[in-house]
């Protein structure tokens, strides 16, 4: 059952205003409860597990009070749509409540978001380039990761061999399977050079909606027609992610576009070497050279090449995945995250920040 809250101690509302998973709903079920240690914190809307504190709609006449210990309520939007509540709550229904907005949006924002975003009291940036395409003042913070929920093997189930695939090692693309994410460019870099590997096995997780089972259905395929149906796998949404990315000796991130993009992160913290496309914040997570390697988004021939690098050298992926979740400890964890935004929190608190 989701734990009762208690509006009363309520300082600060996270509003989740679409039902499918996304980047913003991990975002808020990871870090909810890390805050909720330090701060009064409920969520608000569908789509979230009943392990976090949540508001019900008849706690929403208690938004029009003040809470016990602080002179006004923090309503913290990610959304458009969770901005425009915000605004109506607080400049319609006069709610004693400052507006905060986290932007992962690599891209020129339209003319009412903008307008948007100048009615917010503080804005957050999950990364550099995100920050670069704001127009008001921003902090940037960039998200974190559960580093023991995603940390290397450990025991024999953490192994590649549990999976009963065929081949010694792993290369993986992990995420929803559609053209953004660049699951082609994967499955092309596969078919290219799984023949001159033979002891390596490629692995797909995530969802098929149903606008891009097409897609999908395509891939498959191709995969088939080159004859790699059993190195080549597709497994849907799996249980227990977490333990696949210990499994991988490389993880592949291929996107065309990010938002910000966790999934490196995931991999790093796992002791996993990282391949990324220069989409979302990948540039900015990992070291090239160091914790993996970054090629042009869109680029197959790159992807590719880079990939090779590492299939050619298993031990090339052991010595960049520990460098990856030594990164991951000393500079994304999920606590430096949480601690950094309640950071923006008090500080909206302690001077009354007045809208711009």
């Amino acid at each position: 059952m989701a734990e009762v809250v208690d509006m009363r101690r309520v300082e600060v509302v996270a509003p989740n205003f679409k039902k499918r998973l996304s980047g913003v709903t991990s975002t808020i079920v990871q870090l909810v409860p890390l805050q909720a240690k330090r701060i009064g914190m409920a969520t608000l809307g569908p789509g979230l597990p009943d392990t976090l504190p949540k508001m019900r709609l008849l706690h929403l006449p208690a938004l029009l009070t003040r809470p016990e210990a602080r002179p006004f309520r923090i309503w913290h939007a990610r959304r458009n749509i969770e901005m425009i509540a915000g605004i109506l709550l607080r400049d319609v229904l006069r709610a004693p409540m400052k507006l905060v907005f986290t932007s992962a949006a690599q891209r020129h924002h339209k003319p009412f978001t903008k307008w948007l975003i100048r009615r917010m009291d503080a804005v957050v940036a999950t990364s550099t380039r995100s920050g670069s395409f704001l127009e008001v003042p921003h902090r940037v913070i960039m998200h974190g990761i559960d580093t023991e929920r995603f940390h290397p093997a450990r025991t024999s189930e953490d192994e590649f061999a549990a999976a009963g695939l065929p081949g010694r090692f792993a290369v993986g693309c992990f995420g929803r399977v559609r053209h953004q994410k660049g699951t082609d460019l994967f499955v092309e870099a596969m078919i290219t050079l799984l023949p001159d590997f033979p002891d390596w096995t490629a692995v797909i997780t995530g969802r098929v909606t149903a606008e891009h089972q097409a897609f999908a259905d395509e891939l498959k395929q191709k995969i088939e027609r080159a004859g790699l149906s059993n190195r080549i796998v597709f497994l849907g949404e799996v249980p227990s992610v977490d333990r696949w990315y210990r499994r991988l000796s490389l993880y592949v991130a291929p996107s065309r576009n990010e938002g910000f993009g966790l999934t490196p992160l995931e991999a790093m913290a796992s002791g996993t070497a990282v391949v990324a496309s220069d989409a979302g914040a990948y540039r900015e997570l990992i070291e090239e050279g160091v914790t993996g390697t970054v090629v042009p988004a869109g680029d197959a021939g790159a992807l590719t090449g880079a990939i090779r690098e590492y299939m050619t050298d298993p031990l090339l992926c052991e010595d960049r995945g520990v460098a990856g979740r030594k990164q991951i400890v000393e500079y994304f964890a999920l606590e430096r995250e949480a601690s950094a935004i309640g950071e923006v929190y008090e500080e909206i608190w302690s001077s009354g920040m007045k809208r711009r």
